[in-house]
């Protein structure tokens, strides 16, 4: 019996709230649940339905400069024809 009275004492409550980010890239939540000072984790997750996603190619884009393995396609393909062919061997 104490101990599923410690259990019930370790589960967490969690609280779910939506909200939007304010300017200044802040976000804000009030809670009158909780008492001033207690302390509390905050986790972050944007919503699913954010409606401007990036491409692959924005992704790709917003990669810092630096060499890439190969400047077009016909190099690509031809890189894996000699794998392929050295498969062969």
């Amino acid at each position: 019996m104490e101990r599923e009275a410690q259990e019930v004492e370790a589960m967490e409550t969690a609280l779910h709230f939506k909200t939007k980010v304010l300017p200044g890239n802040k976000v804000e939540v009030t809670a009158p649940d909780l008492k001033e000072g207690d302390p509390v984790d905050v986790f972050l997750m944007l919503s699913t339905d954010v409606s401007r996603r990036r491409s692959i190619l924005e992704f790709l884009d917003s990669l810092p400069p630096g060499p890439r393995s190969f400047e077009t396609w016909d190099e690509i393909e031809n890189h894996f024809q000699e794998e392929r062919n050295a498969w062969d061997r």
